[in-house]
């Protein structure tokens, strides 16, 4: 059974269809290794034993009766702590949070126990979802799955852990500005990124709701793909038969590979090539709307961010870890006029960056351009703090800022993303797109 945790999601429930694996017996064997695990109370933030051993016991008798919902019934997911739950603590990483129970799933929740999918708990994530580091030393932070002196990655930082720790067969997150790609990136995961207003965001703890998206972290592009279409209710895409041959691929060059650490920049080279010896043409392009969207990332996000949570924060401030305090209050003094100016021009922007990649099935960039970094010294060095965190997000963030979709693959260099941006709304010609990459990959 132990081998069971380190199978990807939709081998458990091909496993399951065919009898060879029940649902009960493998929520059990999750169970019983998220009890056992030294960092399980640094990965979730509450487990939920008696609700997934009842999802677990339907979905066993759906499939004796054969009549599974899903492909993925019966298997067992971790869920960020945004999500509301029903009757369960949902506190989104924060002290301010603190006893706040919902009295109803997240639609997404609902959908996906509908499928058939089992909870196994909530994990831990930075506060409030502001940070794409993943230390939260108000909370818990996550291990590493590469090394416990560095940070998991954020904002969905524990739901990476419950995968890379074989805690949990996926993890669903949200993404704002690379927090579903970071932490999948620096554990040598799949993510997703959706388009904002593709799945349901309903009941779910905001950040900058325009920019919100929920999306998983997989052991592969099927898992995502297959996430996706329990996350929403609709149909699996179809990734049979991707390839490379023809694609047509742009490398971003502007603003992504500024101070880029030596490991990723190689990482990324190297992946470059394999896609190009697996038959996709690949030019370099130079995007003039991703220099000038960029700076105004902070009146985009942070005014949004304080609007929605500065009366809370401002009412406790003590509560929130000081660097992401800081954030958030930085984004307390734009005007209302320059925000509404500021995405007036964003649309156009977006318009330009559309009409130059239309020809181009995905856009190609290094996930994040350093490597995890120390967490002691995230702690007592606060320039090393600020760059750290800014520089983990600003590749993953020009997808937000275009509205894009967008899917990041493990390099085979540890910690080291290849992030592939496709068209809004374009998820699953990105997801047989990024199929394709990952069997070239390896």
């Amino acid at each position: 059974m132990s081998d069971w945790l380190w199978m990807s999601a939709g081998d458990l429930g091909r496993e399951i269809g065919a009898g060879r694996i029940g649902p009960v017996e493998l929520t059990e064997a999750y169970l019983d290794a998220i009890d056992r695990h030294p960092a399980r109370d640094r990965i979730y933030s509450t487990v939920t034993p008696e609700r997934a051993r009842a999802e677990a016991r339907a979905a066993e008798e759906r499939a004796r009766g054969g009549l599974r919902r899903h492909a993925l019934d019966g298997v067992p997911i971790s869920w960020k702590d945004l999500f509301d739950s029903a009757g369960t603590s949902t506190e989104a990483g924060t002290k301010l949070l603190e006893g706040r129970v919902p009295d109803k799933d997240a639609e997404v929740l609902r959908n996906a126990t509908a499928a058939g999918l089992v909870c196994l708990g909530k994990t831990h994530m930075s506060e409030l979802a502001f940070s794409g580091l993943g230390l939260n030393p108000m909370t818990a932070t996550p291990p590493n799955v590469h090394d416990e002196r560095v940070v998991p990655g954020g904002s969905s930082s524990g739901a990476a852990a419950s995968v890379a720790f074989g805690l949990a067969a996926n993890g669903v997150g949200s993404d704002t500005g690379g927090s579903v790609r970071i932490p999948s990136a620096w554990n040598d995961l799949v993510g997703l990124k959706t388009t904002a207003g593709r799945v349901s965001n309903a009941g779910v703890v905001p950040l900058a709701a325009r920019f919100d998206t929920v999306g998983p972290l997989s052991r592969d592009v099927e898992d995502c793909a297959l996430m996706l279409s329990a996350l929403e209710g609709g149909p699996v895409a179809d990734l049979d038969g991707a390839t490379l041959q023809g694609a047509r691929l742009a490398i971003l060059t502007t603003s992504v590979f500024e101070d880029i650490r030596d490991a990723p920049k190689t990482a990324f080279e190297a992946a470059v090539a394999k896609l190009r010896d697996a038959g996709a043409e690949i030019e370099e392009i130079e995007a003039p709307e991703v220099a000038e969207a960029m700076p105004m990332s902070p009146i985009l996000f942070t005014s949004e961010a304080y609007g929605t949570w500065g009366q809370l924060i401002e009412s406790a401030p003590e509560a929130m870890f000081a660097p992401i305090r800081k954030r958030f209050r930085s984004g307390k003094d734009f005007l209302a006029a320059d925000y509404v100016a500021a995405w007036q021009r964003l649309e156009e922007l977006r318009s330009a960056w559309q009409t130059r990649v239309a020809a181009f099935d995905a856009v190609l960039m290094p996930t994040a351009p350093n490597l995890p970094p120390d967490a002691s010294r995230l702690m007592t060095d606060d320039d090393y703090y600020v760059t750290e965190n800014l520089l983990a997000l600003r590749n993953t963030r020009v997808g937000n800022l275009m509205g894009l979709c967008g899917v990041t693959l493990p390099t085979g260099t540890p910690a080291c993303g290849l992030l592939l941006s496709g068209k809004p709304f374009g998820e699953e010609a990105l997801l047989r797109l990024a199929k394709a990459a990952e069997d070239a990959l390896g």
